[in-house]
C-alpha cells in the first residue's frame, strides 16, 4: 500500500499532466511570447514539478546565507561579469572566401542568444532551470533552422499522430493552417539560406546554412516516416526538401555562370566569345574552390556535397559551351573553346585542393565526342596552315637578304643563319601546345605533316647558291652547315613528327650536308691534285714530296674557317677522309716498284710518316677520324712484312675492321712488292675471300675501300 507523501505526490503529478496538455492545446492558437502570460505559467509549472520532485526526494539541508552577506554579493558580481561576457560573445565576425571553421556550435549560439535576452527582461537572475524554450517566430528570427523544423514537426506529431484525422481536421483546423504557414515561412527561409552558399559573408551565415542543411535532412527523415504510416499525411507531405535543395543549387549554378562577377577579360584583344568563355571559367573556378574550402563544412560527408557542386557547374558550363560551339565560329574563336575544353578546365579539375575533393573522372568531357572531333579538326588544320605561314616566311626572309649580296651576320666568327633557329621555335612552340590542347601527341604530330616541302624549298634554295657561286656563297653555305645540322638534331632528338616525315627529311638534310661539303672542298682538293700526282711515284721515295701537300693543305684549310666547331670538324673530317682516299688511291696506281726488302722497308717508313703527320695536322685542326690513321699504317705494315703468313694475317686483320677491302685492292697492294709470286698473290686474296665470307659486316662499319678506284 502506498503511504500518503506518495498518494499527495502522485496526485500533484497527475495535475501537472493535466495543465500541460491544457497549456499545448492554447499554444497551438496563440504562441507563447518571451515573459509574457504563458511564459510565466511554464515557469510556474516547472517550478511546482520542481518543488513536487524535491518533496518525494528530500535533500540534505544546506546551509543557509542572510541576505546581503558577503557569499551573495560575489554571487551577484559573478552574474553580472557573466550577463556582460554573454553580451560582448555575441558581436558577429565577418566571413570572407577563405577556409572558414565555425567556431560555435549552432545549439550553444542558440542558447546564448536566447539566455541574453531573457536576462535582459527581467529585473533579478534567473537559474538554468527557469528558462523558456523559444517560438518558432524567435528560432526564425535567430536562423536556427534546424531547431525550427524540430518545433514544427513535434507539432505536426500532436496534430496528426495523438488524434485521429478526421478530429484533427474539425478540431484543429486553425492549428494546422498555422502550421502549413509556418512550414512555408521556414521553406522560404531555408531558401533564402541556400542561395547564399556561395555568398557567405559571416559566421553567422555560415552557422544558418548548416542549420539549414540539418533541417532538410531532418525533413527528409519526416517523409520517409509519414510513407511507412497507414494514415493519409498532412497536405504538405512529402516536403521533398533535399529535392527542392538541389533544385535551388541547380539554379544559383545556372545564376553564377549566365552572370559572372569575375573580369570580362581583355576585351581589346578579346572577341566576345572568347571573354565570354573565359569568365565562366574563371568563375567556375572562384566558386568550386569556395565549395571545397567553406561550403564542404556545412554539410555532412554523405551528401557528397563538392561532387554535387561540380556536376552542376560541369553539366550547366558544358550546356553553355554547346550552344556557343554551335555557331560559325572562327579559327581563333575555334581554338580558344578547344582550348578550354581541354587544356584550362582540366587544368582547374587537377589542382590538389580540388582534385582531392572532386571525382574528375566521373565528370566526362565538356562537350560530346563528335562536336569535338569536329573542333580538333579545325583546330589542328589552322595550326598546321599557321605552321607552314610561319616557316615558309623566315625562309623567304633568308632568300631576301641573298638576293640583296648581303653575306650572314657572324657570331663568334662563325656565320649564322636564323632560319633554322626561327624554324624550330614555331614548331616546337605550335606543336607543343596543341600536344597540350588536344592531349593527344599523334594528332599534334599531324601539323608538322608539311614539313617534307618546306624541306624541299630549303635545299632547293641551298643548291640555288651553290650554283649561282657568287662571292657570298661560301658564306651562305657555311651559314646553312649550321642549319643543316640544327635541324637533323631537332629530327632525331624530337618525338614532335609523325615518323614518315621524318623518314623524308633526314635524307634531304644529308643530300644538303655533302653537296655543301663538295662545294667547299672542291677547290682545294683542285689545287692539292698537283701533289697528290707525287703520291705512290719514285719521286715520292727519293725525296719528301709530301711535306710541299702538308703545307698546301694547311693554307687551304684556314680558308674553310668561319663554320660552327661542330660543322667545322664535320668538314675537316670530311677533307681528311678524302685526301686519305687520293693518298691510297695513288699509292695502289703501281707506278712504284717495290723490287727487295730494303724498297719495301723504305716505302713502309714513308708511308707510315706521312700518316702520323697527316693525322698531326688534321688533330691540331679539331678532326677526330683517328682511324684513317690506322688503315695507312696497316696498309705500311703489309708493304713490310716478307712472309706470306704475316702478309696473311695483315690482311685479315685490315679486311675484318673495313669489310670493304675488295680482292682488287688487295692485288693491286701486293703487286707493289715485285718479289712476290702470282701464285702467293692467290693465297693470300683467298684468305681475304674467305674471311669476309665468315664475317658478318657490322652495319656501324665506316666505309673506305669502296671509295677507292682501283682499275
Amino acid at each position: 500500500m502506498m503511504d500518503k507523501s506518495t498518494e499527495n505526490l502522485s496526485k500533484k503529478n497527475s495535475m501537472i499532466d493535466k495543465l500541460r496538455r491544457s497549456l499545448r492545446r492554447q499554444t497551438r492558437k496563440n504562441p507563447p511570447s518571451p515573459g509574457g502570460e504563458e511564459s510565466n505559467v511554464l515557469r510556474k509549472l516547472h517550478a511546482t514539478a520542481k518543488n513536487s520532485d524535491s518533496a518525494a526526494s528530500p535533500q540534505p539541508p544546506s546551509p543557509s546565507l542572510n541576505d546581503g552577506s558577503a557569499s551573495t554579493s560575489l554571487n551577484n558580481n559573478q552574474k553580472k561579469e557573466d550577463d556582460e561576457s554573454d553580451v560582448s560573445s555575441h558581436k558577429s565576425r565577418t566571413l570572407t572566401r577563405s577556409n572558414t571553421d565555425p567556431t560555435m556550435s549552432t545549439i550553444k549560439r542558440m542558447k546564448e542568444s536566447f539566455y541574453f535576452k531573457w536576462k535582459k527582461s527581467e529585473d533579478k537572475a534567473t537559474s538554468i532551470e527557469e528558462k523558456v524554450t523559444p517560438t518558432f517566430e524567435e528560432y526564425l528570427e535567430g536562423q536556427y533552422l534546424f531547431e525550427a523544423t524540430q518545433l514544427l514537426i513535434d507539432r505536426e506529431k500532436d496534430l496528426f499522430g495523438e488524434i485521429t484525422e478526421a478530429d484533427a481536421i474539425k478540431d484543429h483546423e486553425e492549428a494546422v493552417k498555422k502550421l502549413a504557414a509556418d512550414y512555408e515561412a521556414l521553406e522560404e527561409r531555408i531558401e533564402q539560406t541556400v542561395q547564399q552558399s556561395l555568398s557567405l559573408s559571416s559566421e553567422e551565415e555560415v552557422s544558418a546554412l548548416i542549420s539549414a542543411v540539418k533541417a532538410i535532412n531532418l525533413e527528409e527523415e519526416q517523409d520517409q516516416l509519414w510513407k511507412q504510416r497507414c494514415q493519409t499525411p498532412p497536405a504538405w507531405r512529402p516536403k521533398k526538401w533535399k529535392e527542392h535543395h538541389d533544385k535551388v543549387l541547380h539554379e544559383l549554378v545556372y545564376s553564377h555562370l549566365e552572370n559572372p562577377s569575375s573580369p570580362t577579360g581583355d576585351q581589346v584583344n578579346q572577341s566576345s566569345i572568347q571573354a565570354d568563355i573565359q569568365s565562366m571559367g574563371r568563375q567556375l573556378k572562384e566558386d568550386l574552390q569556395w565549395v571545397v574550402e567553406v561550403v564542404k563544412n556545412c554539410y555532412p560527408p554523405e551528401m557528397d556535397i563538392c561532387n554535387f557542386y561540380a556536376r552542376q557547374y560541369h553539366q550547366t558550363f558544358s550546356a553553355r559551351l554547346k550552344k556557343i560551339a554551335d555557331f560559325v565560329l572562327d579559327d581563333k574563336d575555334c581554338s580558344f573553346l578547344l582550348r578550354w575544353v581541354k587544356e584550362f578546365y582540366p587544368g582547374i579539375l587537377e589542382k590538389p585542393e580540388l582534385a582531392s575533393n572532386i571525382n574528375t573522372e566521373e565528370l566526362g568531357n565538356l562537350l560530346p565526342d563528335e562536336l569535338l572531333k569536329a573542333l580538333e579538326e579545325k583546330y589542328l588544320s589552322k595550326q598546321q596552315s599557321d605552321l607552314m605561314i610561319y616557316i615558309d616566311r623566315v625562309l623567304d626572309e633568308a632568300k631576301k637578304e641573298w638576293d640583296q649580296g648581303k653575306e650572314p651576320t657572324r657570331d663568334d666568327g662563325c656565320y649564322v643563319s636564323p632560319v633554322a633557329y626561327d624554324v624550330i621555335q614555331f614548331i616546337n612552340g605550335i606543336v607543343t601546345s596543341a600536344h597540350t590542347t588536344v592531349r593527344d601527341p599523334h594528332k599534334a604530330q599531324k601539323i608538322t605533316s608539311n614539313l617534307t616541302d618546306f624541306m624541299q624549298r630549303y635545299k632547293e634554295f641551298h643548291e640555288d647558291i651553290i650554283r649561282q657561286n657568287k662571292p657570298h656563297s661560301k658564306a651562305f653555305i657555311k651559314a646553312n652547315l649550321s642549319c643543316v645540322k640544327q635541324f637533323r638534331d631537332f629530327l632525331v632528338e624530337h618525338d614532335l613528327f609523325p615518323e614518315n616525315v621524318r623518314e623524308k627529311c633526314l635524307p634531304v638534310l644529308t643530300e644538303m650536308k655533302q653537296s655543301a661539303h663538295t662545294y667547299l672542298l672542291t677547290p682545294v682538293h683542285k689545287i692539292l691534285k698537283p701533289h697528290y700526282q707525287k703520291v705512290g711515284t719514285s719521286d715520292w721515295l727519293k725525296k719528301n714530296t709530301f711535306e710541299k701537300l702538308l703545307n698546301s693543305a694547311e693554307e687551304e684549310l684556314r680558308e674553310l674557317q668561319g663554320l660552327t666547331q661542330s660543322c667545322h670538324q664535320e668538314l675537316i673530317g670530311q677533307l681528311q677522309q678524302e685526301m686519305t682516299v687520293e693518298y691510297v688511291r695513288r699509292l695502289l696506281k703501281g707506278e712504284v716498284k717495290l723490287k727487295d726488302k730494303d724498297r719495301q722497308l723504305m716505302a713502309y717508313m714513308t708511308v707510315k710518316e706521312n700518316a702520323e703527320r697527316l693525322h698531326n695536322l688534321f688533330a691540331r685542326m679539331g678532326s677526330k677520324q683517328d682511324w684513317l690513321k690506322e688503315i695507312l699504317t696497316k696498309i705500311a705494315e703489309v708493304l713490310k712484312l716478307q712472309d706470306i703468313p704475316a702478309i696473311q694475317m695483315q690482311i685479315i686483320s685490315l679486311g675484318s675492321a673495313y669489310p670493304d677491302l675488295s680482292e682488287k685492292h688487295v692485288s693491286a697492294l701486293l703487286k707493289l712488292k715485285t718479289n712476290l709470286s702470282k701464285a702467293d698473290r692467290k693465297i693470300v686474296k683467298t684468305t681475304l675471300s674467305d674471311t669476309l665470307k665468315e664475317s658478318r659486316a657490322d652495319p656501324g662499319t665506316r666505309r673506305f675501300f669502296s671509295k677507292v678506284e682501283v682499275r
